[in-house]
């Protein structure tokens, strides 16, 4: 039986600060360095896309991509497909897949749209409803997936097609349910006043920065690895630089006509997204749940041999996805002001998808973080805004998309077998 070199629980934070050679600045950059080398390239490869598609449309539409208004309009555009993206990443983690999240969001929509014109339900009841069934159908493909057995992959696509008949005998065929409700329509056409932003945008940097000081101290008092002091700084204020220049754009007016109508503010879509992504952020990594996630989607049966009642694991994920897909739904309608039969369909499944993997999310199970939903939601929009604004068809588009997604899926597959040969996988 080996000897335990855990500190004592009465040593003191100085002691234990001590037990662990912390790195410097370069040292932490040169660990960075070798973990990408070594096959663990996270989120870089989307990072670098974005960056790449970005400064190409700038140059090619110099007048439209950056303006204000067109800016706004890819928070708006991208946000169902991020939002079901971030639910996607838990079932990814798993290895899983879940292919319904798509009509799952159009049924949920359905629902919404439904309460509040034919059952002329107030807002918040059509919304609970509306996110009550999103929980409904991933507990229902979780049982399928995780207590009966059937692959998710099988179990998904039965569901996708399902779905895709009751948006239909909701709605019914060739039917749309426009939707007049103020509140839910905002949450994808208004905006958050001025300076309401800037408040809510400095009280985002401040938590950022204080939770990641924190976090700092803590593991140096514990004795455990840290990031040097200068890097938690530099990553905060790189941050705050991105969320502040971001409030000043949209806080410009983006109006064409703005005597007759004053478009101003961060659109409300925008601290929604922030807000689901920090609540997710934070389960899957500040959380007993979170590292079970992992945990399962590592190695399944030496997970469950640990105590870890996999099954559980499993359904909670799918309903989470299921519960995002609503949240996206709602969003959707919010959009068209109305929902149709073809809801939830078209690419938005696709596209969600590979907004997961894109962004570093791998297919595997295991890897992933919320923050890859939302980076590879801006390849995509970007993708999907620029490439319009330049005249392409949506076949030019499926098949830029479609090349960005397998380069990803082979950026993915590359660096698992890098990670392997170097021991790190």
């Amino acid at each position: 039986m080996s000897t335990s070199t855990v500190p004592p629980a009465s040593a003191s934070p100085s002691l234990l600060a001590g037990s662990v050679e912390q790195p410097t600045f370069s040292e932490a950059v040169g660990n960075y360095v070798s973990k990408v080398r070594g096959g663990d390239m996270g989120s870089l490869p989307a990072i670098l896309a974005l960056a790449v598609l970005t400064l190409v449309f700038v140059v090619l539409k110099p007048n439209t991509f950056p303006s204000t208004l067109n800016i706004a309009n890819l928070f708006q555009q991208g946000a169902v497909v991020v939002t079901i993206a971030m639910g996607l990443v838990f079932v990814l983690l798993l290895g899983e897949i879940d292919l319904s999240a798509g009509f799952a969001s159009g049924v949920c929509g359905a629902v919404l749209a439904t309460g509040l014109t034919v059952y002329h339900w107030s807002w918040y009841v059509a919304l609970l409803a509306a996110l009550g069934t999103g929980i409904v159908i991933g507990l229902l493909i979780g049982t399928l997936v995780a207590r009966v057995g059937i692959p998710s992959f099988v179990t998904t696509l039965a569901a996708f097609l399902a779905f895709q008949g009751v948006v239909l005998l909701i709605i019914g065929a060739g039917g749309n349910i426009s939707i007049t409700d103020p509140v839910i329509i905002a949450l994808q056409n208004k905006n958050v006043p001025p300076l309401l932003g800037w408040a809510l945008a400095i009280v985002a940097v401040l938590a950022y920065a204080g939770s990641s000081i924190v976090t700092w101290r803590q593991r140096r008092q514990r004795g455990l690895l840290a990031a040097p002091l200068g890097l938690v700084v530099l990553k905060v204020v790189a941050l705050g630089a991105v969320v502040i220049a971001m409030v000043a754009i949209l806080n410009q007016e983006r109006s064409l006509n703005p005597l007759r109508t004053s478009i101003i503010g961060v659109p409300i879509v925008v601290p929604l997204i922030v807000v689901l992504a920090l609540v997710l952020g934070f389960v899957l990594t500040r959380t007993a749940f979170g590292r079970h996630i992992y945990a399962v989607g590592g190695n399944a049966e030496a997970t469950r041999r640990a105590g870890i009642n996999v099954k559980a694991v499993k359904m909670a994920c799918f309903m989470i996805c299921s519960f995002m897909a609503a949240i996206a739904g709602v969003l959707a309608a919010s959009r068209a002001t109305s929902v149709d039969p073809n809801a939830g369909g078209s690419n938005v499944l696709l596209y969600a998808v590979g907004a997961a993997v894109i962004g570093g999310t791998s297919l595997f199970g295991g890897k992933g973080r919320i923050i890859d939903a939302l980076i590879g939601g801006a390849v995509i929009a970007v993708i999907d805004n620029g490439m319009a604004l330049l005249g392409y068809s949506s076949g030019v588009k499926y098949v830029v998309t479609g090349t960005v997604l397998a380069a990803a899926a082979a950026v993915d597959a590359i660096s698992r077998r890098r990670a392997r040969a170097t021991g790190r996988g």
